[in-house]
């Protein structure tokens, strides 16, 4: 768990989404975080009973912006799918039938429409293959 908190507390720093107490450490342990961003996507991929998680910031318009490897390819794949995170092109592929399933999550807005969408995946391999670009880093 102290790794899942660490991984999550270090997204949240590094796209400046986590606050700053003014009342001392006691109240900033207390005080509920707001991982959504007004204008961008909060991407995370997750193992198998949350066993890790990474994320990062995506901000598209006007510019691909934010801590995402590819953001350009990973904007161009949403505005081809129009913001529906279910109709990303991806990049089909053969993938084993593994079973180690990854969740993938997107909170924020994307073009000012709010966004809260999460699906879990049999493997990386399938994930990969039905999102593209947009979950690679």
């Amino acid at each position: 768990m102290r790794k899942i908190g660490a991984a999550v507390a270090a997204v949240l720093l590094s796209t400046g989404l986590a606050g700053t107490a003014h009342a001392g450490p006691a109240a900033a342990l207390h005080r509920p975080l707001d991982p959504t961003p007004s204008k961008g996507l909060v991407l995370t991929v997750s193992g198998s009973s949350e066993t890790w998680i990474r994320g990062v910031l995506l901000r598209c318009p006007p510019e691909p912006d934010g801590l995402h490897p590819r953001a350009a390819e990973a904007c161009a794949e949403l505005g081809r799918a129009r913001g529906d995170l279910d109709r990303l092109p991806g990049e089909p592929g053969v993938c084993s039938d593994e079973f180690d399933p990854v969740t993938a999550s997107a909170k924020g807005t994307y073009q000012g429409k709010s966004v809260a969408w999460r699906k879990t995946y049999a493997n990386a391999c399938q994930l990969s293959a039905a999102t593209g670009n947009v979950f690679r880093f």
